[in-house]
């Protein structure tokens, strides 16, 4: 690991890889990743028959909470080994201490650019799952301003989302100063679909959005060409597709890949698109070859949708262990297509150590305002 000796590192003592320890320096950035946005309260019923009908009263067979929002991304981002650091808005109250604790004790985010607001109590989202799909309801009061720092912490990288016609100052003064800036962005309501509109896109480094905006903002009818388009603004074009994996553009290191995903049986897809984005980045910022990067980005998304729930959904190293350790016995069965899984999965095994799978996993509580005895 890369903390100084004698000191302990903490997020180490949540995360068991630090997959830039080999180029950590003294003088480094503290943290590798800031993100800023408004964390909610997310509840997830699970286990519902059928769509909630009016008048009547449904049962659901699970349930959990987390935090949700920009802690999807502050969560998964911290689970593969990235120190992370997160500027948002927190209510005071109850909601907002557990979503607090949840992500500074039980993840390891550190949360000093962030506060906490009197009187304005935390966004609250309740997602119901059935019959493959999810009904989301959503309550917030007008959220104070952002969080923002003036100037934001020195990073490795920092994390945007693009809005058409709405500039970031925080991204141009992280670009300023060396942060590279990881940028996906939202459906278009205006239906301009003019990059022109994007203010912040000369910031980016690499942009990463889904197929339906990227084809739309670069007037292409496939993803391929719609990243080689995007591939002439920024220095690393992404265009993810789903279950059916996705295709990059690298300026910087002159490389192109697509890559299929991974074929699983996807419970809800909430907050995928962000652990596709930790996982594109962790593997950026430790040098692995962009269709290694793709792949890891594949397989973290896979993992997510396996399970209920946004931030409690996102894998960490333990999960990804579990994964590859059950790929490679496959392999080792002769099935063909188990065996070129292997290989293309093959990066794994100089990143997991054997006793990783062996490390206990602190997460946040499923469940609101449980105590230890």
């Amino acid at each position: 690991m890369s903390s100084t000796a004698g000191t302990p590192d903490p997020i180490h003592s949540i995360h068991p890889i630090d997959p830039l320890a080999a180029l950590r320096a003294p003088d480094d950035p503290v943290h590798d990743v800031y993100l800023t946005g408004t964390v909610f309260l997310d509840i997830i019923f699970t286990g519902l028959d059928h769509a909630p009908v009016r008048g009547t009263e449904s049962w659901a067979r699970g349930m959990g909470s987390s935090p949700g929002g920009i802690a999807n991304m502050a969560t998964a981002l911290a689970r593969l080994g990235l120190h992370t650091t997160l500027a948002a808005a927190f209510g005071a109250d109850v909601y907002g201490d557990y979503c607090w604790e949840s992500l500074e004790n039980g993840e390891g985010v550190d949360l000093a650019p962030s506060r906490r607001v009197p009187g304005w109590h935390s966004p609250v989202t309740v997602s119901m799952a059935y019959e493959g799909e999810r009904t989301m309801v959503t309550h917030e009061h007008p959220a104070p301003p952002p969080a923002v720092p003036g100037t934001p912490p020195r990073t490795r990288a920092c994390v945007a989302s693009f809005e058409p016609g709405r500039p970031q100052e925080w991204v141009g003064l992280a670009h300023a100063q060396g942060s590279k800036v990881f940028a996906d962005v939202g459906w278009d309501d205006s239906g301009r679909w003019d990059l022109a509109a994007l203010p912040d896109l000369p910031h980016a480094h690499a942009f990463l959005p889904n197929a339906a905006e990227a084809q739309r903002y670069t007037g292409t009818d496939s993803p391929g060409r719609a990243v080689r388009a995007l591939a002439e603004r920024v220095p690393i074009a992404v265009v993810t597709k789903g279950p059916e994996g996705a295709v990059a553009i690298d300026s910087v290191t002159g490389e192109s890949a697509e890559v299929p995903g991974l074929a699983v049986e996807a419970l809800d897809p909430t907050g995928a698109g962000d652990v596709f984005v930790a996982g594109f980045m962790t593997g950026t910022l430790a040098g692995w070859p962009l269709t290694d990067r793709l792949a890891f980005a594949n397989l973290t998304a896979a993992l997510s949708v396996q399970h209920f729930g946004g931030s409690l959904a996102a894998p960490g190293w333990p999960e990804v262990a579990v994964w590859w350790n059950r790929a490679e016995r496959s392999a080792r069965g002769g099935a063909a297509d188990a065996r070129e899984l292997a290989r293309r999965y093959g990066f794994l095994s100089a990143l997991i150590p054997a006793g990783v799978r062996d490390w206990p996993r602190l997460r946040a509580l499923p469940t609101i305002g449980f105590r230890g005895a």
